[in-house]
């Protein structure tokens, strides 16, 4: 069993006087591990909203967001806050536009603050060592070898957005979202962090969202969904944004 996303009519409304804004409008889409959805449209669309909803950090009025992994299916929409946050740790990976890196730590010790998160201090030096490992894997798969030890001032803004998603995939997420990773990069780097995306998202196997107004990419996506006053149509093929 593979990694899935279904989201079946996910309606969310904020109040707005005294009436209430529709930011999201029976919004449907399937994903399956190892494939990436797109999803484009205007600026206050309800495209980050979406995405903050799937990865469980807003809760819908209605509708169900079912991540089907190997262990279950579960719909993320009817989980309590901490059940959701158990999950955001250990399911879902979330790759905000900015890197959001912590200017104090390495590039390695970015992804190892992840796998210890919600555990005790005093893990055990196995497990540190484990951790170690694995975060260099994944620094050398986002062509960050060498990189280990340096710390955010010291790296480009293509490399912060580099480890901000080896840092995602650190505890191997089924779930993976994934907002405007090229907003702050030229074409070139933009070009080269989109390849990357998709070459991980291959082999990790996660389901994938991913908001993007770069419509020069939309080729390596497997379906591209647009987003207009929060309803959400697929498209074919590429559209003006």
């Amino acid at each position: 069993m593979t990694n899935t996303l279904t989201v079946t009519d996910l309606t969310l409304t904020f109040p707005d006087g005294a009436d209430r804004i529709t930011a999201l409008d029976q919004v449907n889409l399937r994903v399956a591990g190892g494939e990436i959805a797109a999803i484009t449209g205007p600026s206050g669309s309800g495209k980050s909203t979406l995405l903050a909803t799937v990865s469980t950090l807003l809760r819908p009025d209605s509708g169900r967001i079912d991540l089907e992994t190997p262990s279950g299916t579960l719909d993320l929409a009817d989980l309590s806050r901490r059940d959701a946050a158990t999950l955001r740790r250990n399911s879902i990976g979330i790759v905000f536009q900015q890197s959001n890196l912590i200017p104090a730590l390495t590039a390695i010790e970015q992804l190892e603050a992840m796998a210890h998160l919600g555990q005790s201090w005093f893990t055990s030096p196995a497990r540190r060592r484990e951790v170690r490992s694995r975060a260099k894997d994944l620094l050398a798969a986002v062509g960050l070898s060498g990189q280990e030890n340096k710390r955010p001032a010291q790296l480009s803004g293509g490399q912060r957005q580099r480890v901000n998603i080896a840092r995602a995939l650190m505890n191997d997420p089924a779930l993976l979202v994934i907002d405007e990773p090229t907003s702050a990069l030229d074409q070139e780097r933009g070009a080269a962090i989109i390849d990357l995306i998709a070459g991980i998202v291959r082999e990790h196997g996660a389901a994938t969202l991913l908001v993007t107004h770069d419509l020069s990419h939309l080729d390596q996506m497997d379906s591209v969904y647009r987003m207009v006053d929060g309803v959400l149509t697929r498209q074919r093929t590429a559209v003006a944004a």
